[in-house]
């Protein structure tokens, strides 16, 4: 799915509906017009002459995933470059058009290796591989899966030294604000464009707050890897819910997080982005009761797609404009990606066909081209 813009033939789709991303959805019919790869109109009623007619069908934009360890088999902190394209092009199947490939807690000599494998795959797959989200190793203390032997205070020179040799690979850090001394790497990740996110930490309010600050953005898979949220102690679940400046992402497959508190925090979060945090079912983890663990039962990941999350968050009575909302707009803004996650004039083609009643991916195009 290695598609160039400007190569894409010029189509028109209609539909039933156009969900725009933004939470909205249009009249019926609509319809979208690409060239280029891009779309270059949307419209209702009448499309123009020659349009593909997906029937009953509701247009979306392909989902972003801002937190994916793997895919089937697939690692994407060691398996060969290949098999990780070959992993994304099945994921892209799925309707996840764009991601990050998320690389969990290693000794920092083993990052140069992943980051070459990385850029590898990225250069193969520039359309959908948005870069790389390091989920440690400067993580605190709610480690959760994480080895806790490889974790360590941030180190600002080897984070220097990577941003200079990767250069916008790296889009997304998490880090915990205990394990990142005067916040120096927060400020320096996030004055290097970086999107800072806070997890697997037992920071309180105050120091959610603080790290904001500095710079941090992003809450990593909220209520998991961080401190309860009490009522005298709200900590960084409660900075996630109370911060603006601070969105929460949210594993949606109902096991790492109950249902009740998925809607909750959607609702509560209108700017709140659902990821898969799905990981490799292989070696040392096992998947059980609809998600992955460790063998001796800590939950080390999902084996949820970004189709399940939206029909899971759909499915606790948010609207599915708005579940979509959550899994294209919110993640594409927040990684700064102004062309993705949208059905506007302007934005790049990737696009979805869902089913009107299950919300089900029926087909996908990436940049103009059905994938």
């Amino acid at each position: 799915m290695g598609t160039v813009e400007g190569t894409a033939p010029s189509l028109t789709l209609r539909c039933a509906r156009v969900l725009n991303g933004e939470g909205a959805q249009s009249a019926s019919p609509g319809w979208v017009a690409i060239e280029g790869g891009r779309i270059v109109a949307t419209g209702t009623g009448d499309a123009p002459a020659g349009c593909v007619d997906l029937g009953d069908a509701l247009l979306a934009p392909g989902f972003v995933d801002l937190q994916v360890n793997g895919a089937g088999a697939v690692d994407f902190s060691s398996a060969p470059a290949a098999d990780i394209v070959a992993a994304v092009d099945a994921l892209v199947a799925g309707g996840t058009t764009g991601l990050l490939l998320t690389i969990c807690s290693a000794p920092l000599r083993d990052y140069t290796g992943m980051l070459r494998t990385a850029t590898a795959v990225r250069a193969q797959r520039p359309d959908t591989v948005l870069g790389v989200h390091l989920e440690g190793p400067f993580l605190g203390a709610a480690p959760g899966a994480h080895p806790v032997d490889v974790l360590r205070s941030a180190d600002v020179g080897f984070l220097t030294a990577v941003l200079d040799d990767f250069g916008d690979l790296v889009r997304v850090v998490t880090l915990a604000p205990e394990a990142d001394p005067d916040l120096a790497a927060t400020r320096l990740l996030s004055g290097r464009g970086v999107v800072v996110a806070l997890g697997h930490s037992t920071v309180d309010l105050a120091g959610a707050r603080e790290a904001a600050d500095a710079g941090a953005r992003m809450v990593t898979h909220l209520f998991n890897g961080m401190g309860p949220m009490h009522h005298r102690a709200p900590g960084l679940a409660g900075a996630a819910f109370d911060d603006p400046r601070l969105v929460p992402t949210v594993i949606a497959d109902f096991v790492h997080v109950h249902p009740v508190m998925v809607r909750l925090a959607l609702k509560a979060r209108p700017d709140a982005v659902l990821v898969t945090d799905a990981v490799a079912v292989s070696g040392a983890v096992v998947e059980h009761g609809g998600a992955v663990e460790l063998r001796d039962g800590t939950l080390a990941g999902s084996v949820l797609t970004m189709e399940r999350a939206v029909q899971n968050a759909a499915s606790t009575g948010i609207p599915s404009a708005a579940a979509v909302r959550h899994a294209t707009a919110n993640p594409a803004r927040l990684l700064g990606a102004a062309d993705r996650g949208r059905v506007a004039p302007g934005a790049r083609a990737d696009l979805v066909a869902l089913d009107p009643d299950t919300l089900a991916v029926r087909s996908v195009w990436v940049a103009g081209v059905p994938g």
